[in-house]
């Protein structure tokens, strides 16, 4: 990044304020404009670390999950830890995670540079991390790790998109049953 450093205290303020907007007004109403208003600082300092709101929310968002990105702890109960695994996954859908997320995924679809960045900061991670859980013997040995992750992000995006069924912890012991059913 050319130009001053990042302020820290700026930068969190925008983070958290793009994150209040999503939260209050969604996220395809939201706007760099408004993210810096409600930040309260001005929009050149946006542009000249993000180039888009789709920038901004996925540095937010990831600071956000960044942490939960990591398998939960082994406690010797495969099936146990897939579940407990997926009810923290798709308990993250819910609220503003899940919102930004959708439209970040939406974004992505337009511009395969974003989508790189989006694969390797947020959704790499977390794919890498159930590959991780399922590893510990939740599937038989047979199983193609990475199908079975398309499995599960699949069943939970296209509910996600389609607002059709919930994305909750009953889904997530639902396909740990299912899976657990292919021995």
């Amino acid at each position: 990044m050319a130009g001053r450093p990042r302020s820290e205290e700026a930068r969190r303020a925008i983070l958290e304020a793009a994150l209040a907007l999503v939260e209050r007004d969604g996220y395809q109403d939201v706007t760099l404009k408004g993210i810096a208003e409600a930040a309260g600082t001005g929009r050149q300092t946006l542009y000249r670390w993000w180039q888009s709101k789709a920038e901004v929310l996925l540095e937010a968002i990831a600071e956000l999950v960044g942490p939960e990105l990591q398998p939960p702890p082994e406690s010797g109960d495969p099936h146990a830890d897939l579940v407990a695994f997926l009810e923290e996954t798709f308990g993250a859908a819910h609220g503003v995670a899940g919102r930004v997320v959708v439209g970040l995924m939406a974004d992505a679809q337009a511009d395969e540079k974003f989508a790189a960045e989006l694969r390797a900061r947020l959704i790499g991670p977390r794919r890498q991390a159930l590959r991780t859980v399922l590893a510990r013997g939740a599937l038989p040995a047979d199983l193609d790790l990475d199908l079975a992750v398309d499995v599960v992000f699949g069943a939970m995006w296209y509910r996600l998109l389609n607002r059709h069924a919930e994305v909750d912890e009953k889904l997530a012991r639902e396909i740990a049953g299912l899976l657990g059913r292919i021995r």
